[in-house]
Order: C-alpha cells, then structure tokens, then sequence
C-alpha cells in the first residue's frame, strides 16, 4: 500500500479571477480524478494534510510534515509513501525529511509546474509517476526522491533550476537516479553512501542565509546576530566575500556562534583556495565551517538538525564533512 500525503501546492491550484492568478482550490479526489490508471498501480490511502503553497511551507509545518511521514513509514501495512507539495520549498521539505529520517521505505515527492487553469497541467502525471516510483521493488534503499517530469531525483542533491518550465529540476552534475518509461522505471545510478541522519527532538531556529555580492558588507550580519543560532553564507565562487563581511564574521566568532561557509554558484565545492582578506583561507582561520558542495539552503537544514541535536565543534564541524 502506497500512503499519499496532500499538502498543496500549485498542483492542488486552478486560477482564481478575483484573486488574479492562481490559488490553492483542488483537494485529494479532484486531483485523483484527472490521475487516469492510478489506481492500477498500486493499492492507495489517501490523506488531506493541507492546501499550502510553496512559500508557507515554514519550519514548523516541515517538521510537522516529518513527524506525520515518521508515523507513516512505521506502519507495518505501508510499503512507501507519496507527498505532494509546492515546488517553490519542496527541495527543502524534501532535503529535511532524508537528513532526518531513517528508513528503508521509498518516500517520494512531487508537485506540478502548472496547475489545472493552465495548458498541460502535469500534476496528474506527476502524481501517478511519483505512485508508480515508491510501488516499485528498485526504489528500496533510495531514501527520499523528487518525481518530476518523468524523471525521478534523489533529495540530498536536487534543486529547482528554472522558475517555471516543466523540466524545471534537476540535479547538478549528477542528473536523475531513476527515469519512468511509460509503465516502467529504470533505475540508472546508485547513491553514493548517505551520511548519518540527524534526528533532534526540534529544529534549532532562526538560522538565518545572508548573500554575497560584490561591495557586500557587515550590515545584515551584525543585524541577525543577536537572535540567530547561527548563520549560513552563500559566498562568493569558491568561498569567499567582500573584506567587510569578513570583520564581521569575527564578532560571529566572538559570540560563539557558527559559520557555515558555502556558495552561491550552484555547482562546486567552497575551499580554503584564496589568502587575500575575504577569501577561504582567511575565513577558515576565523573558524567557520565550509559546507563542500552543500546548497545554502541545504546548509541551513543541516544547521538547524545538527543546532537542534546539540552537537558543537569538531562534531558539528563533521556533519559536513560529508557534504
């Protein structure tokens, strides 16, 4: 049996004239009405969780949404589960439920790119995929997936890559785990071996992501520090920032509260390269963390779960070791 969780988004949306564009509207039976054969593939529960876009997906309804899908894969008659969500936070969603959940069981996300008002709307099609992908015998052992135009992604390295087309995922570098062929799905690479999840009794919050750019400087970092438990750096190229934000990373340090250091490129790992004030070398001596090829927001998540879990220094220095 294959539990479905409905949590909105633009999937779960059809335009709304007085609204002047787009809102959530469909529940679970509509939505499953327009997925012809779903019911072909696999025995299904159904289960209304929310109507939420993508950006009100906060904190504290992922970590709800992680509780719920905990209790879900416990169960013994449940063989895997299908979450559809907003494609805007569904990386982040997806990311925290394969950092912080361990099991064997598939539990696979999708959404849509389009919703129902519009030409080709693919939530169906995405939905009876994402149902095909968690019944099939081959997705054991993948943890947490993406299902999305036909192609099925790991969590822990997919990202939304374009505001609006129907490929708008994808995952740097390393391209889908599996592609579904009509009624099959061929499975074309293996994980690499996945870090230990973090499973804290809550997440430690307000982790905060501050930018880089060019003439960038200590105003936003010496605003968030009083109230953040730490903060995450979407630096420059391979990991380094404008000399004012560097002064400020220091106060940081005096505080004691974490740096994790990563890039907003979107492909590569930050190092310790550079020497000149600002760059890798420099902030490393001022004890930040660098996160390797984590995604800022990744980096956030792995904050919060590592804050949450009360590991400090070299152990939380460890948590990305891996990344």
């Amino acid at each position: 049996m294959i539990a479905m969780v409905f949590t909105g988004g633009t999937i779960s949306m059809r335009v709304d004239p007085l609204a002047g564009g787009a809102v959530p509207a469909l529940d679970a039976r509509d939505i499953l009405a327009a997925a012809r054969g779903i019911e072909d593939v696999a025995e299904l529960r159904i289960e209304e969780w929310g109507r939420f876009p993508g950006p009100h997906m906060d904190v504290e309804r992922m970590w709800a949404l992680r509780a719920r899908l905990i209790e879900l894969v416990n169960e013994a008659g449940i063989d895997g589960v299908v979450v559809t969500h907003g494609t805007d936070t569904i990386e982040e969603t997806a990311y925290l439920i394969a950092r912080s959940v361990h099991t064997s069981k598939p539990i696979v996300f999708t959404g849509a790119m389009r919703n129902l008002s519009e030409l080709g709307w693919d939530g169906p099609s995405n939905l009876v995929d994402a149902v095909r992908v968690a019944a099939h015998h081959d997705a054991k052992g993948y943890g947490v997936l993406l299902v999305m135009n036909g192609r099925a992604y790991s969590a822990v390295d997919v990202t939304k890559a374009h505001t609006h087309v129907l490929d708008a995922f994808e995952s740097p570098g390393l391209g889908p785990v599996a592609e579904v062929d009509d009624e099959a799905v061929i499975f074309r690479r293996a994980l690499p071996v996945q870090r230990t999840v973090l499973t804290p009794d809550a997440l430690a919050t307000p982790v905060d992501i501050i930018g880089a750019w060019a003439g960038a400087d200590a105003r936003l970092l010496d605003a968030v520090l009083p109230t953040a438990r730490g903060i995450v750096i979407a630096a420059l190229g391979r990991g380094n920032v404008p000399p004012a934000m560097a002064d400020a990373l220091g106060r940081w340090r005096d505080a004691d509260k974490p740096v994790v250091i990563t890039s907003r490129t979107g492909r590569g790992r930050v190092g310790q390269t550079y020497g000149y004030p600002g760059g890798g070398r420099r902030l490393g001596e001022l004890g930040t963390i660098f996160a390797g090829g984590a995604r800022p927001t990744q980096a956030r998540i792995d904050l919060m779960l590592a804050l949450g879990a009360g590991l400090r220094g070299d152990a939380l220095q460890m948590v990305f070791a891996g990344s």
